[in-house]
């Protein structure tokens, strides 16, 4: 499958797990079948670009932030496009308290 499939799919998952939604309960708030989701989400299947506005209504997030930073030429060697994708992956917690580490180990740095 491509790899704007794979991103897709990956950032799906994170927004439906940040929101602690299963496959099955976002699949009935999108109107889709929840095999469906589950192969948006592993990059098996090309997405329409109804399901996917459906998929981020359903979440809650405006449809052009599952695109954003996608396209860029040196997307695989982008540190910050990596740093991204695995922040959004956790929870809002997490993310918190991963910025708070960065801030201090910046603190720290200038010392």
């Amino acid at each position: 499958m491509s790899e704007i499939a794979k991103f897709i799919g990956q950032r799906i998952r994170n927004y439906r797990t940040q929101q602690n939604l299963s496959q099955e309960k976002l699949a009935e708030m999108a109107g889709c079948h929840p095999t469906y989701i589950g192969q948006l989400e592993r990059g098996e299947k090309n997405a329409t670009l109804e399901s996917v506005e459906k998929i981020a209504s359903a979440l809650n997030i405006p449809l052009s932030r599952l695109f954003e930073k996608l396209g860029d030429n040196e997307q695989e060697d982008s540190i910050p496009l990596k740093c991204y994708e695995f922040v959004s992956a956790k929870t809002k917690a997490e993310q918190k308290h991963l910025y708070k580490m960065l801030i201090e180990m910046d603190k720290y740095k200038n010392k």
